[in-house]
């Protein structure tokens, strides 16, 4: 049994992060199921989504979980994404997800937002795309439409130094 115990308060927001078992890259193909996860969790839940990413071996959320309790909120997220990951691949058992799931608490509005900036900047960082407007599986372009983003960010200077969040 795990030790890790886990600082949860409502009222907080946080930043998650899932990785699929041995980073089989299975979500970006199967977007509409782990979407189906998010949105199916967090309508039952209650918890707001600020920003997301989805690649193709691992998620970030950046979530306000209101009163939820975070372990919750990924057990659930996990499990709706499984059950329809071996449904459509005819898989009857097998690990899908890494065990434990990283989480890190929005200290103040810096960090919360440095933290959005490495959600949409992932993409890039990973080699997938060389700008975020050429991603769609993030909540960039809802940043973008809303003026938070011009539509070159991300292309000539990178906005993340080597710090590393929940990778």
């Amino acid at each position: 049994m795990t030790s890790i115990r886990r600082y949860f308060e409502g009222g907080n927001l946080y930043f998650l992060t899932h990785v699929t078992f041995a980073r089989m890259p299975i979500l970006v193909v199967n977007f509409d199921l782990i979407w189906r996860a998010i949105l199916s969790t967090r309508e039952k839940n209650e918890f707001d989504m600020i920003a997301w990413v989805v690649l193709p071996d691992h998620i970030h959320l950046l979530i306000d979980p209101m009163e939820c309790e975070l372990s919750g909120i990924v057990r659930k997220i996990k499990l709706a994404f499984s059950t329809k990951y071996r449904e459509r691949t005819h898989a009857a058992r097998g690990r899908v997800w890494q065990y434990r799931f990283w989480d890190h608490h929005i200290r103040d509005q810096n960090d919360f937002n440095r933290h959005i900036d490495y959600i949409h900047y992932n993409p890039v960082k990973h080699g997938l795309i060389s700008m975020p407007t050429d991603y769609p599986y993030s909540s960039f372009g809802e940043y973008r439409a809303q003026g938070y983003y011009s539509d070159d960010w991300g292309r000539q200077t990178q906005p993340i130094t080597e710090e590393s969040f929940g990778e």
